[in-house]
């Protein structure tokens, strides 16, 4: 059996926080104060702090001297920079489980991917199960690649590139289909060990979502130009 420890408090005032700053309910430049949200919950000024640590290393907040913590804001370049890094560390991810996966990883690995094309297929407008589905694709190739390192940088990502999806999720819903092309495109290369053509099935679909994305940042800029 393996042991987990359980979440500290900080670790789970982090997750509340980050999972309001994903879905938009912590707008953009919302300053957070530790009192407050220390009063608000009834916890420690200490344990908001470190929570507010671990939302500064997954890219929700910044937090600034002296002038405390507010979430970041998601601009043009702040979206290219993120996703040009994370279609890197998952081209490396492809390009690795392409050379290592056996026939006994197969299974999770397929089971995995039909996972995310059902949801697309039965309910493609539930985009929170589909992304959540698609991390679980990384989670088992990354396991099958057995690169902790890897892994973890991955993994540091998540919450950011989730935080985008919920930006443009109206955009996501109608090219939804894109997804269950790339997942059939990567399927086939990483089975047929194609390294070239794992690695541009990743970076194809990197670009879309990257654009995607950056129109949406577009449009909520332009609107909150016209309300000021």
């Amino acid at each position: 059996m393996e042991f987990k420890a359980p979440d500290t408090l900080a670790e789970q005032l982090a997750n509340y926080l980050g999972q309001r700053i994903i879905m938009g309910e912590l707008p953009a430049g919302e300053r957070l104060h530790e009192l407050s949200i220390a009063n608000q919950l009834e916890v420690s000024r200490g344990s908001v702090r470190e929570a507010l640590y671990i939302l500064q290393r997954r890219h929700l907040i910044t937090i600034l001297p002296r002038k405390g913590a507010e979430v970041m804001p998601l601009t043009a370049h702040s979206v290219k920079s993120l996703y040009r890094v994370y279609a890197h560390l998952l081209e490396l991810l492809a390009d690795e489980l392409v050379g290592c996966w056996q026939e006994k990883d197969k299974v999770a690995l397929l089971e995995r991917v039909s996972q995310v094309k059902r949801l697309i297929e039965s309910n493609p407008r539930d985009v929170p199960r589909i992304v959540e589905a698609s991390f679980d694709v990384m989670e088992i190739c990354c396991t099958v690649v057995g690169n902790p390192f890897l892994q973890e940088a991955l993994e540091n990502f998540k919450p950011a590139i989730s935080r985008t999806y919920y930006l443009s999720m109206e955009r996501f819903r109608s090219e939804i289909e894109s997804t269950r092309d790339f997942f059939d495109t990567l399927t086939i290369a990483v089975l047929a060990r194609d390294r070239q053509a794992a690695r541009k099935a990743v970076q194809r679909f990197g670009e879309h979502q990257c654009e995607m994305i950056l129109t949406s940042v577009e449009t909520q800029e332009e609107g909150s130009r016209q309300r000021a």
